[in-house]
């Protein structure tokens, strides 16, 4: 499976405060409406996040690449925590709405979805994972994963870091065989 995403603007924020700095959170969208979700968020001047995977589907008579987003149902915006921030991003049509407690949502470390981005850039081979929250955390110390962070397990023999995102709870595991490992 080949990864990509829809284009957008990754920079650094700080902890959430009540109308301060930009955070990311995950919208909860109309199945099948993820793309267009994105989208019209990027109209609205809000930065949106959709990784995207491209699988062969094959059939009788023919074969074809399709793209799909790699979180069904789900969509990262990185706003302002306030109210009016929340709101127009809540009045796009297909979203839901936030995934998180009491409609604010829960705020996702730029780590986590920096972790996704450069999964996805770096089109390496992973697949989907149980999500865990136990285990040890881990982070790559060389080769083109240097810096990102994880949870190391052993399956078949095999090392494979699992990158969560906590508040959607799915993972995405990839080998790291050959990458110098440390604890977190």
């Amino acid at each position: 499976m080949a990864v990509s995403s829809l284009a957008m603007d990754f920079s650094q924020a700080v902890p959430p405060v009540e109308g301060t700095a930009e955070c990311w959170y995950a919208l909860q969208t109309r199945p099948r409406h993820e793309k267009i979700v994105a989208h019209r968020l990027e109209e609205r001047g809000v930065t949106a996040f959709l990784p995207m995977i491209t699988e062969l589907h094959k059939w009788s008579d023919r074969k074809k690449k399709v793209e799909r987003p790699l979180f069904s149902c789900y969509v990262f915006a990185k706003f302002t925590p306030n109210r009016a921030e929340r709101l127009r991003v809540l009045r796009v049509d297909g979203v839901f709405g936030l995934v998180g407690s009491r409609g604010e949502g829960t705020p996702i470390p730029d780590e986590q979805i920096d972790a996704v981005r450069s999964l996805v850039e770096a089109e390496l081979p992973w697949s989907s994972h149980p999500f865990l929250k136990i285990g040890q955390r881990v982070r790559i110390r060389s080769g083109a994963l240097d810096g990102m962070e994880g949870i190391l397990l052993s399956r078949n023999g095999d090392q494979t870091l699992v990158i969560s995102i906590e508040a959607i709870q799915r993972s995405l595991a990839v080998r790291v065989e050959g990458y110098e490992v440390e604890a977190a």
